[in-house]
Formats: structure tokens, C-alpha cells, sequence
């Protein structure tokens, strides 16, 4: 465990010395800062406004986090291998799982930095109607799961590639595919269920919601954990090239 805070540490701290951190959690906020004030005007006067104005937010999460978790991922591994000092790294006395967990971990902290700062947007909702705290629990644990599968993937990217942008690229198509895929799921019958499985989209709505269903939580656990695992094999591979 403490080889892989030590990684995390390492990669915070790269995070922050360099302006990538504070420009993407200052772009992401105020994106969502301008959708809230839009989404509050229009939903203003109307029975429910605290709920609907949260759940239709944390859809536009969702939606955000797929441009910004590319570019959260794609320095981790992709940087490394561009410099060479990939090899330093996994040479050093510090297993493979150990690099690959401690990097994903930096991410998914800074992630959880991002989503902290949009929590004074329930505060500010409170003023126009009461909130139902289960379903602001269930919007930001299921914002956390989609995020966590994108990180994962982005990792997994940043792994096989050896350019930033590639990586960047490469992760915000799969995830647009992953996104979008489910609108095929009433056209090819029995491939299109498959397909709609697949669709990250149809396993995060119900979260916004206030709706908590063990299927989606095992979905974006298991997406998480076998992007990890890939990734753990290709910087295991590398070795062998």
C-alpha cells in the first residue's frame, strides 16, 4: 500500500506543479457553473425545480467528464514511454500492479477534488425548494462510477500509446462509442440488447434519478477493473519488446 501512495503522491504532485490541474478543475466548473444557471432559469417556478435542476446536472456531468478524463489519463503512461524513464520505473522495486493502481488512484483523486467543488451547487439549489439528500447521494456515487470507468479506460490508452494526444484521442472515441452505442438496441433485436448492455449511458441514468440498481453498480466496477487489468498487461508486455 505504501508503494502505491507513493505513486499517487507522485503523480499529484505532478498534477499540481504544472497548470493542468487548476485549468481543468477551474474549465470544468465553470462549464457547469453556466449549464446550472441555465438549467435554474428554465426550470424556475416549476413543482420539483431542486430535484429536476440536480438530475439533469448530473447528466451534463457525465457528459463533461467524457472530454475531461482523457486529458486527466493521457500523460500517465504515454509521457513515460515518450521520455524513457518508463523502463527507471519498472525496474525499480515496485510491482507493475503497485504503478498501474497508484496512478489510477491520482487521477481518481483529482477527479474527487473536481466533483467537490460543484457541491455548492445543491446549496444554492436548497434556496429554491428541498432536496431529496438520497437522490444527491445517488447522483454524485453514480457521477463517481462513470468517472471511474472512464479514468480506467484513459489509463488503459495512455498505456499503449506513446503520444499524449493519441492517447486523448483514442480514449474520447471509445468512450463516445461506449456513450452512444445504446441508441442501436431497438434496430438489431437480440445484438442491439448486447449493444445496449455495453452503453455506458444506459447504466448511469437511473443514478440521477435518486435510483441505485446493483446491475449498474456491477457494471462500472467491473468496466473499472478489467480496463485496470488490461492495463496492468500491457505494461507488463512492454517488457518483453
Amino acid at each position: 500500500m505504501r508503494n502505491i501512495l507513493a505513486v499517487c503522491a507522485k503523480e499529484l504532485y505532478t498534477y499540481f506543479v504544472s497548470p493542468i490541474a487548476y485549468f481543468v478543475c477551474f474549465v470544468f466548473t465553470a462549464i457547469l457553473g453556466f449549464l446550472f444557471s441555465i438549467i435554474l432559469i428554465t426550470t424556475s417556478g416549476q413543482d420539483g425545480t431542486g430535484a429536476q435542476v440536480m438530475s439533469t446536472l448530473f447528466g451534463n456531468m457525465a457528459i463533461i467528464l467524457l472530454f475531461f478524463t482523457p486529458v486527466l489519463t493521457m500523460k500517465l503512461f504515454a509521457e513515460e514511454r515518450k521520455s524513457g524513464t518508463i523502463e527507471l520505473l519498472l525496474t525499480s522495486p515496485i510491482t507493475d500492479g503497485q504503478v498501474v493502481l497508484g496512478k489510477f488512484l491520482a487521477s481518481w483523486t483529482l477527479l474527487l477534488i473536481m466533483l467537490a467543488l460543484t457541491l455548492f451547487f445543491p446549496l444554492l439549489v436548497q434556496r429554491f425548494g428541498p432536496l431529496d439528500s438520497g437522490a444527491l447521494l445517488s447522483g454524485y456515487f453514480g457521477v463517481i462510477l462513470i468517472g471511474s470507468s472512464f479514468l480506467a479506460l484513459g489509463l488503459l490508452m495512455s498505456s499503449m500509446c506513446k503520444n499524449q494526444l493519441v492517447a486523448a484521442l483514442t480514449s474520447f472515441g471509445i468512450l463516445i462509442t461506449l456513450w452512444v452505442i445504446g441508441s442501436l438496441s431497438s434496430q438489431y433485436g437480440a445484438v442491439g440488447k448486447f449493444l445496449s448492455y455495453l452503453s455506458l449511458l444506459e447504466h448511469y441514468d437511473d443514478f440521477g434519478r435518486g435510483v441505485i440498481l446493483i446491475k449498474d453498480v456491477i457494471y462500472h466496477a467491473s468496466f473499472t477493473g478489467v480496463c485496470l487489468f488490461a492495463t496492468f498487461k500491457s505494461i507488463e508486455s512492454s517488457k518483453w519488446r
